[in-house]
């Protein structure tokens, strides 16, 4: 037997969209990211870009367990001195509720071209409606 490599030629991509609403943040940044990387396909191959567009929408509703939403800080720095900033989760949330979910399934992808390419596949919105329905996504159900 031999093993199949995917190619570009034999991506087929599919559009899926999530309802975020009442979703615990981690296991649905699990799930993205597995459709994003196209781990799901039997013709996975780690050196290609086999996944799948997602269409995340009530990203403002994304739930945190615990006390997350006030103790989970981000950071981030302008490599400028004294230039750390720091935002909990509920600042994100209320501001901008799409990075959040964004950051968390970035964080599952890897850090190359790849990802990159990857995480440009993901849309997130903070309403129920979104631009996409041209492409006919199908609702992807995450537990």
């Amino acid at each position: 037997m031999k093993t199949r490599f995917a190619r570009k030629d034999d991506i087929e991509r599919k559009w899926y969209v999530v309802d975020a609403q009442e979703m615990v943040l981690g296991r649905l940044a699990v799930k993205i990211a597995t459709y994003l990387r196209g781990k799901h396909k039997p013709i996975f191959t780690p050196n290609v870009d086999t996944g799948d567009f997602i269409v995340v929408v009530n990203a403002e509703k994304v739930r945190l367990t615990g006390r997350k939403m006030d103790q989970k800080v981000y950071y981030r720095h302008s490599n400028y001195p004294g230039g750390l900033r720091a935002e909990t989760a509920r600042e994100i949330i209320q501001n901008k509720p799409e990075k959040l979910i964004e950051e968390a399934v970035w964080g599952m992808l890897p850090k190359n071209r790849l990802g990159r390419k990857m995480i440009g596949k993901l849309k997130v919105y903070k309403g129920a409606d979104h631009p996409h329905a041209a492409q006919q996504p199908e609702k992807l159900s995450v537990q």
